[in-house]
């Protein structure tokens, strides 16, 4: 990871925490244990603090800033899409930010709610718990249903245990000039489907 200390505050890594090694943490950053923080992240704690709760997740190209004397938080098992923009926002406990939406200052995500792709959640907004939001800016669409509620969990779980895939066997390789006979795949687990297809 690229780690940079500023104004005497240096980001803290927890031991079982995975940050991919082209991720930036700058200055009041905290990364809890079981968290996973994929390539090419930002997150920028030199005006406010960003606090990364245990097993929550935050994905390529996401980026976290906050205003000064603000938090930016995601709590445990917090799941941040690919791309997405937190800027001195709360993302509740288990809630799932999806892929390039915009949360601003001073709004809460409830407790296990989602925020639908390419949405922008406004400043001071609070979304109640377990519902799904959408649009631009969001509006509620409806309560989530038990196993909308189980696919975020077990979407939720696959980033816990890339963290640990990720720290007992991603290392830097030279690539392959060629396909090796019988490549395996990765990810063989006959229980989990996407949700498009369920």
């Amino acid at each position: 990871m690229q780690c940079y200390e500023i104004d005497g505050i240096r980001p803290v890594v927890e031991e079982g925490a995975y940050v991919h090694p082209t991720a930036v943490l700058i200055g009041d950053v905290i990364i809890e244990r079981g968290c996973y923080i994929g390539p090419l992240a930002s997150l920028r704690g030199d005006f406010g603090r960003i606090h990364i709760q245990h097993n929550a997740n935050i994905q390529d190209n996401c980026v976290m800033h906050g205003f000064p004397e603000t938090d930016t938080l995601v709590r445990p098992w917090g799941h941040v899409g690919h791309g997405a923009i937190l800027h001195g926002c709360v993302v509740g406990e288990n809630a799932l930010i999806g892929m390039n939406a915009v949360v601003m200052d001073g709004a809460l995500v409830g407790e296990g709610a989602i925020v639908a792709a390419h949405s922008f959640v406004k400043a001071e907004m609070q979304i109640p718990p377990r519902v799904l939001v959408a649009g631009s800016p969001v509006k509620v669409l409806r309560e989530l249903r038990a196993e909308e509620i189980e696919w975020k969990r077990q979407g939720t779980q696959t980033y816990i245990d890339l963290t640990r895939r990720c720290l007992d066997s991603m290392h830097l390789v030279s690539p392959l000039t060629m396909v090796e006979p019988d490549r395996k795949r990765l990810f063989q687990d006959a229980d989990y489907m996407p949700k498009y297809k369920a």
